[in-house]
């Protein structure tokens, strides 16, 4: 058990897994087993869950700094971008970072449109030739920050911008409320279960989407059987049906989140980070993800019960709210 920022977390040994999979806190765990266990006592029906759904959309909203009426509900990532892709012109020009995640840059390569890869410092300047921006704000490979300020500038009014801040929301404050698409998964940094995503959309990208998964929930409960077509007015249009379970959990962890401190919360994690990149003599960074690329890294750790991932030929770690001190210098010791 460890005690952190107001709350518990029980976690055994040393865990720097975040960027693949959060951990929650035991209120998150506590609500999730108790919507489990009244559903196993057939005590659950669909508009108990409407509550936690609504929850989680608006404090989302909030944390992106838009309102509630423009998020999207989703179950991943690529699903949100895939609506995204589907619903613009042939040929469309994409640009986007190299060794960009896959789930940024697989729905519009899948849609056939013209995907370009520059290095992340240089993107800002290259989009001048795109049509849509689509970048990570905190890489997944190795924890690489886009420059959202040069973006900002540089991107020109017709192109859209498109954010995944999978790896960001959660740790990082951050201005993202001017981007035309701000798209997360719940379960890594925002400790939420998998199966809750979100997508924040401008005003002129959702007139120009397309509802192509619509189901009974884009229209709520007046509209589960028959024609005509009827959706709700707002982004609620282009929901999926949520997967209650994860947005039970959502709706404790992300209001937590939202309640806390952001800049002492980007600091502890960033802090942890630049405490490891100090004792292996790396220059500091502002990220809470290391990768490490010394030889046998990955093995080490592993050896030494440190739970982290290999990404990209690099040992990635990720430092988030439970760790601590202790945490890194087992890393310092374990690579020694």
């Amino acid at each position: 058990m460890r005690n952190a920022f107001g709350t518990t977390f029980d976690v055994e040994g040393i865990y720097l897994n975040t960027p693949s999979i959060g951990v929650p806190p035991r209120p998150v765990v506590d609500a999730v087993s108790d919507a489990v266990a009244a559903w196993g006592r057939a005590e659950s029906s669909p508009p108990q869950f409407d509550g936690a759904v609504d929850t989680a959309r608006a404090s989302f909203a909030r944390l992106v700094g838009v309102p509630s009426a423009s998020v999207v509900l989703g179950s991943a990532v690529s699903g949100l971008l895939g609506l995204v892709a589907a619903s613009l012109p042939a040929g469309t020009r994409v640009l986007t970072a190299d060794r960009e995640f896959t789930s940024v840059t697989f729905p519009f390569a899948a849609a056939g449109h013209e995907v370009t890869e520059v290095p992340l410092e240089d993107l800002p300047e290259r989009t001048v030739s795109a049509d849509v921006v689509a970048v990570s704000v905190v890489a997944s490979a190795d924890g690489a920050l886009v420059d959202l300020d040069a973006l900002r500038s540089e991107v020109g009014p017709d192109t859209l911008v498109v954010l995944d801040a999978t790896q960001s929301l959660g740790w990082l404050p951050a201005d993202l409320s001017w981007a035309d698409v701000v798209v997360a998964g719940g379960y890594k940094w925002l400790l939420s279960p998998r199966g809750a995503s979100w997508m924040a959309v401008s005003d002129r990208l959702a007139e120009r989407l397309v509802p192509h998964q619509s189901g009974w929930y884009a229209g709520g409960w007046d509209a589960i059987y028959g024609l005509p077509l009827r959706l709700h007015p707002d982004a609620r249009r282009f929901d999926l049906s949520p997967a209650w379970l994860a947005h039970v959990g959502a709706a404790t962890a992300l209001p937590w989140l939202e309640s806390l401190d952001a800049t002492a919360v980007h600091d502890h994690g960033v802090g942890l980070a630049n405490r490891l990149r100090a004792g292996l003599d790396l220059p500091s960074a502002e990220s809470a993800i290391v990768a490490l690329r010394h030889e046998g890294a990955a093995d080490r750790l592993a050896a030494a019960g440190i739970r982290a991932a290999l990404r990209g030929g690099a040992a990635r770690l990720g430092f988030h709210l439970h760790n601590t001190h202790a945490d890194v210098d087992a890393v310092l010791e374990a690579l020694a």
